[in-house]
């Protein structure tokens, strides 16, 4: 093994997601209608949006995936939304992901041990990517990984809508992912959250570690024979490992 993904929300950024897209959902509602948006259409349409990137096939990127089922949806199904009002909404989101989004850092709980286990890795020479389910723009994915005190230039890879054609808990996102990255199963450990989204790498032949503190695990699948631990039990195991260098 040589290579470690770990899952953002949840896992390095520990949080409930329930209250994280509660609150996520807020925020955005009142800075759309802030500026005059139609809040209630927009999120239908970011729904939507986010229904299609799940059924992706691959043949395009999520990002395109993404604005061709929204603009659908805000245009009542004419395909396309003008040039000029596409690119002000874009504008916007971007926007709010740089000013108000933060807020929602006060739901997460960061912690040092992340950080310190982070090190570890780097220091014996491991490869780390942020494998976060990507239905989310890089901008967005910038910050909340600046919530958890890390920075991007810490892994050789961060998912984002922009850079993946397919969403978890499709293997076709880990098959793509070991594609991009030139390795093989065997040589990367899956480390997540979400027993259905995260864990299921381990039916590719990757091996996982299952972070306690905010396991979701909607199916009930038997979880007896992932690796499990909070931060504190990881950095023992990643403080085990051999260094690669």
């Amino acid at each position: 093994m040589n290579t470690v993904l770990f899952d953002l929300d949840g896992t390095l950024l520990p949080m409930d997601i329930k209250e994280f897209t509660d609150t996520y959902i807020g925020l955005l509602r009142s800075h759309l209608e802030s500026t005059g948006y139609d809040a209630e259409k927009i999120i239908a349409g970011l729904w939507i949006g986010q229904k299609a990137m799940v059924e992706n096939n691959g043949m395009i990127t999520n990002e395109e995936c993404f604005w061709k089922a929204f603009e659908n949806f805000m245009t009542d199904g004419n395909g396309k939304m003008e040039t000029k009002a596409k690119r002000k909404l874009e504008k916007e989101l971007i926007r709010f992901y740089k000013d108000d989004f933060a807020v929602a850092r006060f739901i997460s709980h960061p912690s040092d041990t992340v950080d310190e286990c982070i090190t570890i890795l780097k220091n014996k020479g491991y490869q780390l990517v942020v494998a976060t389910n990507p239905i989310f723009p890089e901008v967005a994915n910038m910050e909340r990984l600046s919530w958890a005190g890390l920075k991007a230039e810490d892994f050789s890879l961060v998912t984002s809508y922009e850079n993946s054609c397919f969403t978890k808990p499709n293997p076709e996102y880990y098959k793509y992912l070991l594609k991009i990255l030139d390795k093989d199963p065997e040589d990367c450990l899956m480390v997540g959250n979400d027993v259905k989204e995260d864990m299921c790498a381990k039916k590719l032949g990757i091996d996982v570690f299952l972070m306690d503190g905010y396991v979701i695990n909607d199916i009930e699948t038997d979880i007896s024979d992932f690796k499990r631990g909070n931060w504190n039990v990881f950095k023992e195991y990643v403080s085990n490992l051999p260094s690669i260098n």
